[in-house]
């Protein structure tokens, strides 16, 4: 139990700070739009990373130097069209709108953005399958209870976050509240592509 506690915690800890993934599920959330897919769809990527670092694929992939850039080029890249749709939306009083539950978004595209978001950003590797992969060698024996506990952790988040959106509509009723919102999540998303993309832009 003490292990389990220390992987729920470790979990809790790592996906706590804004990120494109949190964003995208705020919004869905705040939206009403495929809230369980889109939590399930979170989980279970982390879930499945989460495992792949314990079974030992943080040292894969530290030898196969070129995976880096090519998974910053790429996430930068969807980073930066997503950031541009959110700003179009934020600069769009009529998409603004579209605050209410059942919005006109398919279920196949909103999951296809929220796995590109999780699966193409070289962060969510670090910390799952690099960090919390190399944490659970300090449990022999039982990194399965450590896995299992992050695992929870990211369950609980994802599902918090998505479901206790419901508590912000009233505030986000308001298209200037939506515009703002939409705003936010551009920054975000731009501020995480500049950061993959930092290497070669500093270098």
């Amino acid at each position: 139990m003490t292990v389990f506690l220390t992987g729920l915690m470790t979990g809790l800890g790592l996906i706590l700070a804004i990120g494109a993934q949190n964003a995208f599920v705020l919004r869905q959330g705040l939206r009403g739009q495929h809230v369980l897919a889109v939590c399930l769809t979170c989980a279970i990527s982390d879930a499945v990373l989460i495992a792949a670092g314990v079974a030992g694929a943080g040292v894969l992939m530290a030898r196969m130097p070129w995976l880096d850039p090519v998974m910053r080029l790429a996430g930068a890249a969807f980073l930066i069209w997503y950031g541009a749709r959110s700003l179009r939306a934020a600069l769009t009083a009529q998409d603004a709108l579209q605050a209410a539950p059942g919005g006109s978004q398919g279920l196949g595209r909103v999951l296809l953005a929220c796995l590109a978001i999780t699966w193409l950003n070289p962060h969510v590797y670090l910390d799952t399958v690099v960090l919390l992969g190399a944490i659970s060698t300090q449990f022999p024996g039982r990194e399965v209870a450590f896995a299992a506990g992050a695992m929870t952790g990211s369950l609980l988040f994802f599902f918090s976050l998505g479901y206790g959106a419901a508590w912000l509509r009233p505030v986000f009723a308001r298209p200037a509240a939506w515009r703002r919102l939409e705003l936010a999540v551009a920054l975000v998303m731009w501020a995480i592509a500049l950061r993959l993309l930092w290497p070669w832009i500093a270098g």
